[in-house]
């Protein structure tokens, strides 16, 4: 299991830009994939980004493509949301999950196929 911290979120205008990280440490050799989910008031849960540990491919949904890029960094153990173009329908709290195994998951973007969460960081914005 790995432990995952979130911080970067914060209040911004629509049109503006936000950078998300996800501290990860524990046993990260383990970890097959990690995403991006996002929860606003009175909504499930849902999936945002997802990248694949062996070897960086993506997915993202429908609504943020082309506006938010996933990536890990490595060497820092680093989950990184870059957002552009933000919309007031992106406000939520955003959490960062990981998912074990080796395969790329047949619902990448499925709550129920990750089992570490972090604590979630609240993204506003503004119109």
């Amino acid at each position: 299991q790995v432990q995952l911290v979130e911080s970067g979120g914060g209040s911004v205008q629509a049109g503006g830009s936000l950078r998300l990280s996800c501290a990860v440490s524990g046993t990260t050799g383990l970890i097959g994939c990690m995403a991006w989910f996002r929860q606003a008031p009175g909504k499930e849960r849902e999936g945002v980004a997802m990248i694949y540990a062996g070897g960086g491919s993506t997915y993202y949904a429908d609504s943020v493509k082309g506006r938010f890029t996933i990536s890990q960094d490595n060497a820092k153990n680093t989950l990184l949301l870059q957002m552009i173009s933000l919309k007031p329908e992106d406000t939520a709290i955003y959490y960062c999950a990981a998912a074990y195994g080796g395969s790329w998951p047949s619902q990448p973007l499925n709550t129920m196929g990750y089992s570490s969460w972090g604590q979630g960081t609240q993204v506003t914005v503004s119109s």
